[in-house]
């Protein structure tokens, strides 16, 4: 088995020690340094060169996404490590990126470990941040830059090159500025959680659609709206009243 050398930087004692302790549950993980600062995972990171780095978001003096922002180059995978905050969580998935929660679960540990490294490791992670940084940049406003996982590996789209989303069994086709489109592997309900707050709407089980871009709403059982690809995308009767509640607030 091939050994994975691993760097946990985490400010928090307690925290430091639990996820060291997990570790023991992934066999491939060879923990090459514990580090109590950002400052002190630069310096690790720069002498140990690890193949993932455990990072803990808020720490004092300088964050963790602002501690990689002082790296030249990043030749390694990343898991970031939080207490809940949802803001946070959303930019890191928005980047395609993982993250575990604090206490950290044992079983959730073992599926990002052997998540990101039977991922490609080609995949451009400095493409990742570079979105994830955008996002966290945007001041707790509306996500914009979004990673798509596709066959070729990432996707990196605006939000608002998004017209709508239309359900397609266990994937999602997503329809795009300039007659695009690109079909993924996630559900319709994984983009509605994901693009929350970020000017969509489920207007059906079968279509999210990004509300700025909906032209006309055309009146019936539930009706329908036309976008502005010249598509239409119904509306469920259910879903009607809200709808027009949430049409009156762009």
């Amino acid at each position: 088995m091939k050994q994975i050398r691993a760097i946990i930087i985490d400010d928090e004692e307690d925290g430091r020690e639990a996820l060291h302790m997990a570790t023991k549950y992934c066999p491939e993980i060879e923990v090459a340094d514990i580090c109590g600062s950002a400052l002190a995972g630069l310096n690790a990171i720069e002498e140990k060169k690890p193949d993932l780095v455990f990072l803990d978001i808020q720490m004092p003096h300088m964050s963790g996404f602002e501690m990689l922002q002082q790296l030249e180059s990043i030749d390694f995978q990343v898991i970031f490590v939080t207490a809940f905050d949802q803001y946070a969580i959303k930019a890191i998935k928005f980047s395609a990126l993982d993250y575990l929660l604090k206490p950290v679960d044992i079983d959730e540990l073992q599926a990002a470990v052997k998540k990101i490294f039977v991922a490609d490791t080609n995949d451009p992670i400095d493409y990742q941040l570079q979105a994830l940084y955008k996002n966290v940049s945007q001041n707790k406003g509306m996500l914009r830059k979004f990673a798509v996982p596709t066959l070729e590996g990432l996707l990196f789209l605006n939000v608002e090159e998004i017209i709508y989303c239309e359900a397609e069994r266990n994937y999602t086709t997503l329809y795009l500025r300039n007659q695009r489109k690109q079909v993924v592997s996630k559900s319709l309900g994984d983009f509605e959680e994901l693009l929350s707050g970020s000017g969509f709407y489920r207007i059906h089980h079968s279509f999210l659609v990004n509300m700025d871009h909906i032209q006309e709403y055309v009146k019936g059982d539930g009706g329908y709206v036309k976008l502005t690809d010249g598509h239409h995308a119904d509306v469920s009767r259910r879903k009607k009243e809200q709808f027009l509640k949430q049409l009156q607030l762009f």
